[in-house]
């Protein structure tokens, strides 16, 4: 099988020299370009598996860059950014990104997230009416059925926990704060308290939980948000 090859799109030559370093290392193809508009180019010239995308780009915002990218396909897309405001991340969101990374980053974060995206699109995570297991079996996500298993036993969850369990499930590992939850998780529609998700996660802990204080599987990281533990198997149709 070819290597997938990745497009890097920023402007700053040092950030973008060193993240080709290390794709390549990691055994991808991998090009650059240093304005929006050459990453458009590239982008109609070339079959690319994911790009990893800086927000803020001389000519073309980052933002508008993923949103033609969505209009012709559903190419993951890694946001980088230096702005941390929830406000900012959620833009990126609602433009189509995948996941983001603020800078400075290091860089084998950002390769471990390409490859939890690349996972993710071939439907080895949650998503795409797929089966995705966690820890051998142990927890099953089934998004055709909107169905969660815990030990062979029925989880029963109401709609929100269920999004939010395959959001947090998509990218194990990842932090997701209470802001990016109610993106991924409970839509742009929701105007509710951001607090509402702390209750979702504790009834999904409660849910999960096997009934002797086994894994939660979701973690919560202090100051930051919650973060899901499972070990992703391979996924079944």
């Amino acid at each position: 099988m070819a290597a997938a090859r990745i497009l890097v799109v920023d402007d700053e030559p040092k950030i973008a020299s060193i993240l080709l370093l290390y794709l390549k290392h990691e055994g991808f193809q991998a090009d650059a370009a240093a304005t929006g508009r050459e990453a458009l180019r590239l982008l109609d010239e070339n079959r690319y598996r994911l790009v990893i995308l800086d927000l803020m780009l001389p000519d073309v915002p980052g933002e508008d860059i993923c949103r033609r990218i969505r209009e012709e396909s559903d190419l993951p897309v890694l946001m980088l950014t230096a702005k941390t405001a929830e406000s900012d991340q959620l833009k990126g969101f609602r433009a189509g990104t995948d996941d983001y990374v603020t800078k400075p980053f290091s860089p084998r974060a950002v390769m471990a997230r390409v490859r939890a995206l690349l996972r993710r699109s071939r439907g080895e995570a949650p998503g795409n009416g797929r089966t995705c297991e966690f820890n051998g079996g142990d927890l099953v996500i089934d998004t055709a059925r909107g169905e969660v298993r815990r030990g062979g036993s029925a989880v029963k969850l109401t709609a929100s926990e269920f999004r939010i369990l395959t959001a947090l499930a998509a990218v194990p590992g990842r932090i997701f704060s209470r802001s990016d939850l109610i993106a991924c998780g409970l839509g742009d529609g929701y105007r509710g308290d951001e607090r509402t998700v702390d209750a979702h996660i504790k009834n999904l802990r409660r849910k999960l939980a096997d009934g002797n204080g086994g894994n939660e599987y979701i973690e919560t990281r202090h100051g930051l948000g919650y973060s899901f533990t499972g070990e992703p198997r391979a996924h079944r149709s």
